[in-house]
């Protein structure tokens, strides 16, 4: 997946005699990485000039950049194609679940066989592993963090009046019968001095949607990963969701929504923040 790169290929890397064609330990030709001392204070191989960041080896040699908790490697983009991690804002830490792949598969074969179906059969040959993989996506959110999405994306910000995402696209699979729900997901929060990388906010959303979940548990721990993230005065969250598990069986109707709301902090407890918000959501 991340096999050794020509030199120059990507013409941000040049390696020198670097044994793997992506590091240089003279100057870095572009400013951003130096073995030496860090050109903008930000990427440093011996001690990190801000105390955050510092070049290592991993356990497999490859230079890994440490900041604070987080380790990202250096060969990231090399996973463009990445099927558990193809999100280049991302750090790409490969996980033992694309190892299942395979007993999963499996199971797959043992349930479309309980079907009466013939997995040889031409249209279910490769169904078996596509269905794993799909299942491992669908639930990526499992492998992800808050402080890996966020990547530094919290700014000093001098604004406390509210801040709203609304109609966040959302997809999750529910616990009870593993089948789809989607729908919007709105975000309101107060800032207390912090502000969020708005993208930041849809990417909390994917984090817990992407799992198994109830819509009720799903409102509450996007809501608590916004106070964990910036610690504002208050967050709001709404979601209006369509659950396959009522339209595709049981009662079956296919026009019935389901809202959800967590409010936390001043919306909770101050009724004309909660009106101003519930009536900028109308």
């Amino acid at each position: 997946m991340n096999g050794d790169r020509p030199e120059g290929t990507n013409g941000r890397h040049k390696s020198g005699d670097a044994t793997n064609g992506r590091h240089k330990s003279g100057d870095a030709t572009n400013g951003r990485h130096k073995s030496g001392d860090a050109t903008n204070g930000r990427h440093k191989s011996g001690d990190a000039s801000n105390g955050r960041h510092k070049s290592v080896d991993g356990e497999d040699g490859e230079q890994q950049e440490v900041m604070g908790p987080l380790v990202r490697r250096r060969s990231s983009l090399a996973h463009a194609k990445c099927m558990f991690h193809n999100d280049l804002e991302l750090d790409h830490r490969p996980t033992a679940k694309d190892k299942l792949v395979g007993r999963m598969a499996d199971s797959y074969r043992d349930l479309l066989t309980s079907l009466g179906e013939d997995v040889n059969r031409d249209g279910l040959l490769k169904t078996p592993e596509r269905a794993a993989k799909a299942l491992l996506y669908f639930t990526k959110g499992y492998d992800q963090t808050i402080q890996e999405v966020l990547n530094e994306a919290v700014f000093n910000e001098e604004h406390d009046e509210m801040v709203i995402v609304k109609e966040i696209e959302m997809f999750s699979m529910c616990e009870h019968h593993l089948v789809p729900f989607m729908g919007k997901v709105s975000v309101a929060y107060l800032p207390r001095g912090l502000v969020l990388g708005l993208s930041k906010v849809a990417r909390i959303v994917e984090i817990y949607s992407r799992r198994l979940q109830v819509q009720e548990r799903l409102t509450k721990q996007i809501a608590h990963a916004l106070i964990e993230a910036i610690n504002p005065s208050g967050v709001a969250v709404t979601i209006e969701a369509t659950h396959m598990c009522m339209v595709m069986r049981g009662v079956q109707k296919i026009n019935a929504k389901t809202v959800t709301s967590c409010m936390l902090g001043v919306f909770r407890d101050d009724p004309k923040t909660r009106e101003e918000y519930l009536a900028l959501m109308r």
